[in-house]
């Protein structure tokens, strides 16, 4: 990578963008609404049930100018989703000022591990076991969405629900290859300990990106 491109990839005025589209937010909090999703490459939390492993290798796509994706973002929605791979690898100050600015609602999703950066109207933090949250990043979420694979992550999202704020909204959502056996454990879970919600992947039902 050219030393100037490295410059400004360093500084989040360029972004390893993998994908950017206009969807439906299927998930947590907002599931229902219209949104901007913006996909950066590179993540090594390692998720063996990640959907999305294309998205692992930040080299494998290529450095894009913020400003660029922000004028495809203004033409399409008023919130836009930035997410990955694991954005926060990324200083992201830069392009949700500049989204806000634009009157862009600008949402995250995160799974903490790496350091706190961006200006946001709704962070949503999804633990995960192989690289957990860094403790200063607890304190920002609006969302905890504690995806469950088996029974054992119960336990997991009771520990991580113990970090966040109280305004915090909790939610347990089942691994999409597992959701038959999960969901009605899910369901007598929530029943059992109302603070939790369900959230489910409604755009793999509705066959939309």
């Amino acid at each position: 990578m050219k030393k100037e491109v490295q410059n400004l990839v360093n500084k989040g005025e360029m972004l390893p963008l993998m994908e950017e589209f206009y969807t439906i937010q299927g998930e947590g909090s907002h599931t229902g609404k219209a949104a901007y999703f913006i996909r950066i490459g590179g993540c090594d939390v390692g998720c063996h049930w990640c959907d999305v492993k294309e998205s692992w290798n930040a080299n494998l796509h290529p450095p894009t100018h913020a400003d660029i994706i922000i004028e495809n973002a203004k033409k399409y929605a008023d919130t836009v989703v930035i997410t990955g791979g694991e954005p926060l690898m990324w200083k992201l100050d830069y392009i949700t000022n500049h989204l806000q600015q634009n009157n862009i609602k600008t949402h995250i999703e995160t799974s903490g591990a790496y350091s706190f950066s961006g200006k946001w109207d709704w962070f949503c933090l999804s633990p995960k076991k192989t690289k957990l949250p860094l403790e200063e990043v607890y304190k920002e979420a609006d969302e905890l969405k504690m995806i469950i694979h088996n029974l054992n992550d119960f336990k997991f999202a009771e520990e991580q629900a113990l970090k966040v704020d109280e305004k915090c909204e909790l939610f347990l959502q089942p691994e999409w290859s597992k959701r038959d056996k999960m969901i009605p454990e899910i369901v007598d879970y929530v029943m059992k300990n109302p603070k939790w919600k369900i959230s489910l992947q409604t755009h793999k039902y509705l066959d939309i990106p």
